[in-house]
Formats: C-alpha cells, structure tokens, sequence
C-alpha cells in the first residue's frame, strides 16, 4: 500500500475515508464507497484508510470519529465530514468542491 504521502500527492483529488472495521456505520458506507469508485473514476481516487493501522495520518488529519471523509485537491482539504453518506451525496460534494459537472445516474 501507497504511504500516506503518496496518497496525498496524486496527480487525482483524492476522497480519503477514515474507518475501523469494529464501526458499524463505516460497514454501511463500503458499497457507497464502491460504488462512487466506479462513478467517480476518472476524477478522483477512493481510499480508505484503517484508524487503527495508520495512527499517524488519523492524527495528522485530525480524526476523532469514524467514519470521517476528507476530500483533497493538490494535498490541500477541500472538505471534510464525518458520518454517513449516500453515493449520490458524495458525488455531488466532490463535484460541488472540484467544480466538475453534475452528472444524473439512474438508481
């Protein structure tokens, strides 16, 4: 797996996602996750990252629950939230933040 550094430094923005696998709502958002990785390929990478086995870069970012989402353009936040949310929300935040068009998709 990429370091945390390498992570941040993609030419993408990327939605980093904060969990643990004891956490039930972080369960709920993995086929969220999979599907906005799908949708979202060609504009933004999808990593999810475990608290408990990277301590370091949940202190760095300041984490204190899960899950918590972070999204970053160039190494710099453009957003960040905890909690659930749909694809169709996330989608919209990252278009929203990364000024890319709004796209319909059918349930």
């Amino acid at each position: 797996m990429k370091t945390f550094n390498q992570i941040l430094q993609s030419e993408k923005p990327v939605l980093l996602v904060f969990s643990a696998a004891w956490c039930g709502p972080c369960k709920m958002l993995e086929p969220v996750l999979a599907q906005l990785k799908e949708r979202m390929k060609e504009h933004v990478n999808v990593v999810k990252l475990d608290i408990d086995e990277h301590p370091i870069a949940t202190t760095a970012c300041k984490v204190q629950q899960v899950p918590t989402l972070m999204l970053f353009e160039k190494q710099e936040v453009k957003w960040k939230d905890c909690g659930f949310h749909t694809a169709e929300k996330l989608e919209n935040i990252i278009n929203t933040h990364l000024h890319l068009p709004s796209a319909k998709h059918e349930a």
